[in-house]
């Protein structure tokens, strides 16, 4: 029982979370881009008919989004909780979101994307190091998906996407960690340089095109082509597991330092105190709290990391703005709320 703690520990306190991608399109249809008003509905019906079958046969139930219906907030709100990508937020060349629809599963485990860079994008998030779990999820729909539609597939070039570079398994598996002390010390330069070189992507918070936040990454593999899911999983596994090895031999290295010492407790400090904090803001002190648990610098008690986890969705702005009905506040007040959220955590 004692290795299971452990285990869950190494997954939670560095390993945000696990998502498997797959990007799937219809034979009979052009891909997204090429696709007018007409031809994106009708490919948005067929599909999500075809998901919410397959999520029957599971035991899944999916919620449809219309992303034409929702507000500007709502859909950034699920950017934010990682539901969606940042392209699917965006207008459409022709100048709209015509087609795009959005399928979550009761549990919020698993999206479906409608027309965005492809026509269907499965997507499963687990928390922790859970790589495995997330894809065997991802593998399940998409076969029972599979039974309904006529997927275009090349038995030489596998799965054909829109983009090239997602040929073959059309998977993508990502883990989101975090990585103060490889930061601090600059080391995580050099090591990002390295995995570009082995065929894994380093991107932001929000994924690609994004920037990190709270020294927050996302891992992901970029060869999807001569590689099987198995041996893509198990090398991404390979590569986080020495990464959360690296980073637990930074935060020893300098959970001495003074500076790195009065960081923390700062952080601390206002979590706990302040009125007003901005979203930057708060990520970073999330992470110096982080950090300052993860090196043994606080001792006091402080939310747990399922909590430090969630809080990270929590602060950001369009979550708040939804959750609290503020679609018509202004700036400051967000950041008030935000600060009244973080210091209701850290009481106690």
């Amino acid at each position: 029982m004692a290795d299971n703690n452990i285990t869950n520990l190494t997954q939670n306190d560095i390993v945000i979370s696990s998502r498997v991608r797959l990007a799937r399109n219809l034979k009979s249809y052009p891909f997204p881009n090429k696709l007018n008003d007409r031809a994106a509905a009708d490919v948005a019906e067929i599909i999500s008919n075809a998901v919410i079958s397959a999520g029957e046969e599971y035991g899944k139930s999916f919620k449809r989004y219309d992303m034409t219906k929702l507000s500007n907030y709502e859909a950034l709100s699920f950017m934010e909780k990682h539901y969606i990508s940042p392209e699917f937020v965006s207008e459409t060349k022709s100048g709209n979101k015509k087609g795009r629809v959005l399928l979550l599963s009761e549990d919020k485990k698993i999206s479906v994307m409608i027309n965005e860079e492809d026509h269907i994008r499965i997507q499963v998030i687990t928390d922790g190091l859970d790589l495995r779990e997330a894809y065997t999820i991802a593998d399940k729909l998409d076969y029972l998906i599979s039974k309904r539609l006529d997927i275009a597939y090349d038995d030489r070039l596998g799965y054909l996407t829109e983009c090239p570079t997602n040929l073959g398994t059309g998977m993508r598996a990502s883990v989101m960690l975090h990585l103060p002390a490889l930061t601090r010390t600059k080391t995580f330069d050099r090591i990002s340089a390295n995995l570009n070189k082995l065929g894994f992507a380093v991107r932001g918070y929000n994924g690609e095109g994004s920037r990190s936040q709270g020294n927050i990454y996302q891992l992901s593999n970029q060869v999807s082509l001569g590689l099987s899911e198995q041996n893509a999983i198990d090398n991404l596994y390979s590569i986080t597991n020495q990464l959360v090895d690296y980073e637990r031999g930074a935060v020893s290295d300098i959970s001495g330092d003074i500076y790195v010492k009065d960081a923390v407790f700062r952080a601390l400090g206002i979590l706990k105190n302040a009125r007003l904090i901005t979203k930057d803001e708060a990520m970073n002190y999330l992470s110096d709290v982080r950090l300052g648990v993860a090196g043994g610098i606080i001792k006091s008690k402080v939310p747990s990391t399922d909590i430090l986890n969630r809080l990270l969705t929590d602060v950001q702005p369009a979550v708040i703005i939804i959750a609290k009905h503020l679609e018509n506040k202004e700036e400051t007040d967000i950041d008030e709320i935000r600060a009244d959220i973080l210091r209701k955590e850290f009481d106690i």
